[in-house]
């Protein structure tokens, strides 16, 4: 192989951690990731690390076109829909290959209370007539949607703090970065008296504690569903992203 292939991956979960790690590790790559810098103490894992925002499609396209990216994998939270848009088109305006690593989903089972809507106001409105202590699992950014429920109690955790002056509902701030436990969640829930909660349908295990917890404890789940994806090649799980990056750098060397 010639020159070695600059491979962009978007970054901000724990699958992008691992991916950036293991991907770095293959001949003939140079990993650089870039996380959107919504969290005052993101995990960076490596120094070829980039922090912050590009400026829409035409910023993150002049990026990949400035810096010569081959490939760009996309690795954000399943509800970073701006950013996996923009993604999408600039990747194809550059012409370069793109995938999306999205973990699965939860889905509902056997003894889950799940009340599923597609948006964070459209949660607020359920909230009024199920609960009036409600666990709060959504971060810091979307606690506007709430902030208008007065009457109800919210336990809100997330990794950051809100920024000054931002719109917040009444209740406890709770600021912790997961994975959580299932005896830490069914405590937290006991603890606080929790009617009900709040979540995003984000998948994977750091956080699905809280689900379980519920289920055994009867607690019904407001479920906010994800938002649409742009088309494109998709994987569920990082060793497939690894096969997609293999076969992406053999295409390179026909």
């Amino acid at each position: 192989m010639g020159n070695r292939k600059r491979v962009l991956i978007l970054g901000g979960t724990g699958d992008a951690t691992a991916l950036a790690a293991q991907a770095a590790t293959i001949a003939g790559v140079e990993v650089i990731t870039s996380l959107a810098g919504r969290t005052q103490y993101p995990l960076v894992t490596s120094e070829n690390t980039r922090i912050g925002g590009f400026g829409g499609v035409a910023g993150l396209t002049h990026y990949l076109q400035e810096q010569q990216i081959d490939g760009l994998i996309d690795a954000t939270h399943p509800f970073a829909a701006q950013i996996s848009c923009h993604a999408a088109a600039a990747a194809a305006a550059v012409g370069i290959p793109h995938l999306m690593l999205i973990r699965p989903a939860w889905e509902r089972t056997e003894g889950d209370d799940w009340i599923e809507v597609d948006s964070h106001e459209a949660a607020a409105a359920k909230l009024p007539k199920l609960a009036q202590r409600i666990f709060l699992t959504i971060g810091r950014q979307e606690l506007a949607a709430f902030a208008h429920l007065q009457d109800l109690w919210f336990l809100m955790r997330m990794i950051d703090p809100p920024l000054l002056n931002a719109a917040v509902p009444p209740g406890k701030l709770l600021l912790e970065r997961g994975p959580f436990s299932l005896d830490n969640e069914r405590s937290l829930l006991q603890q606080y008296e929790i009617g009900a909660i709040v979540s995003k349908n984000s998948g994977g295990n750091a956080t699905y504690a809280k689900i379980i917890a519920a289920r055994e404890l009867g607690i019904p789940v407001v479920m906010i569903q994800r938002p649409p994806i742009p088309p494109g090649d998709i994987v569920a799980d990082i060793e497939s992203a690894l096969s997609w990056l293999k076969n992406m750098l053999s295409r390179f060397d026909k």
